[in-house]
């Protein structure tokens, strides 16, 4: 039977799966449309596509470093105990090691992975866990010298927080110190010229609007000039030390900033990444009457 493009989309839009697999389980079942649900079913796609409108705003990030190479992987779930599964772990790894032969996350979904592309693995993945995952993003630094840091770690080189930083040298440990403070302090970007504008106008807007508002509330208000001249730049000079990477003070050793820290180490930091699980992701928020209704309904 000749299986036609209104017929695949019909499966599709029925059971959610994947143009591939709706094509593949109508060749199998010779066109019959009830049993291609079921052939869909049974191989745990149709179940993958019912799932794929849940938030999936927990689950791992993982890191890896290769020579001069880091990368940083968050592939997300719908609750926090998938972190602890042993076969969600060993994907994510697998995912991670992946990432590091690409350039980026579309890229990624199509690279090998135990003989399927990591998009297929990772379908398989929702079918027999149980919960909508989804590959979110990656990122990737180069230097001379890559650290790794995983804060509240889940398994090697896994956990809530991953942490990345390039260096310019050999690195001596210092490298790790950085990026613990990094997970710390979750600078904005590594120096004033690298930060975003939009976000850098942003700032200025809201600083000169309260400074013009205290002023303008004082007992003894200050010229206008002064204003612009002075208080203004002087507040958007301590943003820049609070939010910038090489400008913050180390927090190891307070008396120096992180740039003057790097340079009595011997070397400079050239780039980092910070990933932090679901940042960004609006959750949905439930009370518990109606988690406990929605388990119930299955």
């Amino acid at each position: 039977m000749t299986i036609t493009a209104a017929m695949v989309k019909e499966l599709r839009e029925a059971t959610g799966a994947g143009m591939m697999d709706a094509k593949k389980a109508l060749t199998e079942v010779n066109g019959d449309m009830e049993a291609a649900v079921d052939w869909l079913r049974t191989k745990g796609l149709a179940k993958a596509a019912k799932k794929a409108d849940r938030v999936a705003a927990e689950g791992l990030v993982g890191v890896a470093v290769s020579g001069g190479k880091g990368v940083a992987v968050e592939v997300n779930s719908e609750t926090d105990f998938v972190g602890k599964n042993a076969d969600f772990q060993n994907l994510v790894r697998g995912i991670t090691t992946a990432a590091l032969g690409v350039s980026d996350v579309e890229a990624l979904k199509g690279a090998a992975l135990n003989g399927k592309t990591v998009s297929e693995s990772l379908t398989d993945a929702i079918a027999t866990i149980g919960e909508n995952m989804t590959l979110r993003r990656m990122a990737a630094v180069e230097g001379d010298a890559v650290a790794a840091y995983i804060h509240t770690a889940a398994a090697d080189g896994l956990g809530r927080i991953g942490v990345l930083v390039a260096l310019k040298g050999a690195d001596n440990g210092i490298g790790k110190q950085i990026a613990m403070h990094i997970a710390a302090t979750s600078p904005v970007s590594l120096s004033e010229a690298d930060m975003d504008p939009v976000v850098v106008e942003r700032e200025l807007a809201v600083q000169t609007a309260k400074a013009l508002e205290e002023n303008a509330a004082s007992a003894k208000p200050k010229p206008e000039q002064v204003i612009q001249n002075n208080i203004i730049p002087g507040r958007m000079k301590k943003f820049f030390e609070e939010s910038t990477l090489l400008n913050q003070k180390f927090v190891i050793n307070p008396d120096v900033t992180v740039a003057q820290a790097a340079k009595d180490a011997g070397v400079e930091v050239v780039a980092f990444v910070r990933m932090a699980v679901g940042e960004g992701i609006e959750k949905e928020k439930e009370d518990f009457a109606a988690e406990v209704a929605k388990a119930l309904q299955g």
